[in-house]
């Protein structure tokens, strides 16, 4: 017989088509080896069995007994439908004494029903005292018949309970009587892992720790378990990374160097400062991948305003060196043409190329957007074409059918997070033989997370901040505590501006949109104010601060649907200085650079994620003055949202964010496009506790690749692979 099919064995057949559809719809569970996967969230333990003579206080406690009587009384309550509410007492006795149990509400009519006196069963729930008598509230309980007695008590009492992740229309206890079912088969499961793996590092078998994990006999089991099936998900993940890896190694694509006395050399001449000892050790790490004859796949990532821009154009600058044209992917047209503006700025004469006064190393580069007029758009696509322009700078644009490139060499992607891979792919597609590929991110990735959800790409860090760059303040302003401090938030961003500096105000909504039909017409309670109403809004903060707090100063909006060319005239002017204060979505988030802009307010700063708020902070401080950042909250200081503001405050480190940020949302689905903590093909492994297994494991999945890249010789790694891989994650690795 085959072994997988076992697996395989879709759960309506097991378990019947109404449970199958619930654990299908709400659980994201098909099959017996889905639901032998579905690992127990926590274990509750029912205390050893005690003498009803003897139970302790507050405790959770398990004991045998019999029902000496059972009454159901009727009290007055509003809440009940018909004024009336029940109450079924039960007292049990063991011969040691005796206790009361109490169920109410609907909880009264299954126990009304079984727990007839005579009735022996096992009872467990916590100790509580009520008129001065010890009580068990709606107790779970378990009847005790027949032969099997001392059995059903020795597996009861004192047992783990595992607690399922459950729905409301699916309790623990069901799915744990489901996988009581499924779990013979656990004995079917074929080992992923190389038994010299597994024998090497001491982990049990699977189908043992399949058992273990869902009916433990001690704490010891959970921990054989765990260790297992940990190292599971971390192998199978990296194999499936290692592979990826493999296949790339295999492509082949053109080694571009710079020339000796080319464009690099020119630009470098032109820089008037030295790079970083971090930008240098980067660009070197850069450049041997660039001289290889497979593509680069790199991930740079650094610090708000460590200098990833300056590396990435000399990469580019070194691809034209060598004859090829290099494209750089951003996410908003404001960041595209912020991009644009700083890199011919930088260039000088050197962007210059084919123009009267253009320098004699020199290329043109040009930008690439969806807004452009069709004589820009056209002329553009021409330069490509004929290599007239060695760099362009576009968005999703770049992507589209049309553009075509003389000799695509590099491509580099700014704020990965940002695009989907067939975006990715498609601009690689461009190259006539892959191009090597930079991405940048921003946002500090823990070196676990880099490992796991970039584990296809090499990674380069940036933790050095080039010299000139000021210190930030950072401070949470609680307005509904403390409204005064909100006034001096205002104070001070009036102090910066008479000083000669420019402020953000931020805020997480436009205010055009439609009113939500959804929002209740209901006044929210006092309590409820700050979660309920709708998130504070650009257009709506602008005029108020305009005609109040702010009157006088220079107040400008900016925000994703103004027309492209308003939006940079608007950054232009802000830029330029000719704005005091730019209130402003998130489209400043990345990549936005005005040195004489000092102060920050975020309003509704608890709307935004830790890493979303560490890259706006990141606008301030960029030249000379020290940067203020203020966090504008109306949430209570024990909240949660109150604390990661308080987070963020107390430190400028992205990577010691970027842990208390993934702490907080969970891993996302490292596999699947949704990097967000809803989804995730991790159930047992933590990126961050799990770091050493998670690097072992790397290194494991390399060796095994690097001798048997086809897995012919590891038939069970192969079938977990296919398992973890499903279509739209093959396709996602496949794409990188």
């Amino acid at each position: 017989m085959d072994l997988v099919p076992v697996l395989e064995e879709p759960l309506k057949k097991v378990l019947g088509p109404a449970t199958a559809k619930v654990m299908a719809e709400h659980l994201g569970l098909h099959t017996v080896g889905d639901l032998l996967h579905h690992y127990p969230r926590r274990y509750e333990e029912r205390g050893q069995l005690t003498h009803l003579a003897d139970l302790p206080m507050d405790e959770h406690v398990t004991v045998v007994a019999q029902v000496a009587d059972a009454r159901l009384l009727t009290f007055s309550s509003p809440k009940a439908p018909r004024g009336k509410g029940q109450r079924l007492e039960v007292t049990i006795t063991d011969g040691s004494g005796q206790l009361k149990l109490v169920f109410f509400g609907n909880g009264v009519h299954k126990p009304h029903k079984e727990l007839l006196p005579g009735t022996r069963a096992l009872f467990a729930g916590k100790v509580s005292v009520f008129n001065r008598r010890l009580q068990l509230a709606h107790p779970a309980y378990e009847l005790l018949r027949g032969e099997d007695v001392s059995e059903t008590v020795d597996t009861w009492a004192g047992a783990l309970i595992p607690l399922y992740p459950a729905t409301a229309k699916l309790e623990s206890w069901k799915i744990a009587k489901s996988v009581q079912t499924v779990l013979p088969s656990a004995q079917e499961a074929t080992d992923p892992l190389p038994e010299s793996l597994r024998a090497g590092r001491g982990l049990v078998p699977l189908p043992e720790a399949l058992l273990k994990i869902h009916r433990p006999h001690t704490k010891a089991d959970i921990e054989d378990a765990r260790s297992r099936l940990k190292w599971d998900e971390a192998f199978v993940l990296q194999v499936a990374l290692a592979r990826r890896r493999h296949a790339d190694a295999q492509l082949p694509a053109v080694a571009r160097s710079p020339k000796k006395d080319g464009l690099l050399s020119a630009f470098d001449a032109k820089l008037p400062f030295t790079l970083t000892e971090g930008q240098q050790k980067v660009t070197k790490e850069i450049f041997d991948d660039l001289a290889t004859e497979h593509p680069m796949h790199r991930l740079l990532q650094g610090e708000v305003g460590s200098g990833k821009t300056m590396v990435a154009l000399r990469a580019m600058l070194a691809v034209v060196d060598a004859g090829g044209q290099a494209a750089m992917l951003a996410p908003t047209e404001v960041l595209a043409q912020q991009h644009h503006r700083s890199i011919t700025e930088m260039m000088g004469e050197l962007a210059e190329g084919g123009m009267l006064g253009g320098a004699e190393h020199s290329t043109k580069v040009v930008l690439l957007t969806g807004s452009m007029g069709a004589a820009g758009r056209r002329q553009a696509l021409l330069d490509l074409v004929t290599a007239e322009a060695g760099i362009v700078i576009g968005t999703h644009a770049l992507i589209e059918d049309k553009v075509q490139f003389h000799d695509l060499g590099l491509v580099v992607v700014d704020e990965q997070h940002r695009f989907g891979v067939e975006q990715r792919d498609a601009l690689r597609g461009k190259g006539k033989q892959p191009p090597h590929l930079l991405v940048m991110t921003a946002t500090p990735i823990p070196r676990t997370v880099a490992m796991t959800v970039f584990g296809d790409l090499e990674t380069s860090v940036l933790d050095q901040l080039p010299a000139g760059r000021s210190p930030i303040a950072s401070h949470v302003v609680p307005a509904a505590d403390k409204p005064h401090f909100l006034s001096r938030a205002w104070e001070r961003v009036r102090e910066e501006v008479s000083n000669g500096h420019q402020a953000y105000v931020v805020c997480p909504r436009i205010g055009d949109e439609d009113d939500d039909p959804k929002k209740s017409k209901k006044k929210p309670s006092p309590e409820d104010e700050a979660e309920k109403r709708p998130p504070l809004a650009v257009l709506d903060v602008a005029g108020q601060l305009a005609k109040g707090t702010l009157q006088g100063l220079r107040v400008e909006v900016l925000h994703g649907r103004m027309p492209p060319d308003d939006k940079d005239a608007v950054m232009r002017r802000f830029a330029a200085g000719e704005t005091d204060v730019l209130v402003a979505t998130t489209v400043i988030e990345v990549g936005v650079n005005v040195p004489n802009a000092t102060a920050m307010v975020i309003m509704d700063a608890d709307r935004f994620g830790v890493s979303q708020l560490h890259q706006l902070r990141g606008r301030v401080g960029r030249g000379s003055a020290a940067g203020l950042c203020l966090l504008v909250t109306e949430m209570a200081e024990a909240s949660p949202a109150r604390q990661r503001l308080t987070a963020v405050a107390s430190t400028l480190d992205g990577f010691e964010l970027s842990r208390i940020d993934l702490e907080q949302r969970r891993e996302g689905d490292v596999l699947g496009q949704a990097q967000s903590g809803a989804r995730t093909s991790l159930r047992m492994l933590a990126v961050i506790d799990d770091e050493e297994i998670i690097a072992e494991a790397r290194e494991e999945a390399s060796a095994v690749v690097a001798s048997d890249p086809d897995l012919e010789h590891l038939p069970g790694l192969r079938t977990a692979l296919q398992a973890l891989l499903d279509e739209e994650r093959e396709q996602y690795l496949e794409k990188g």
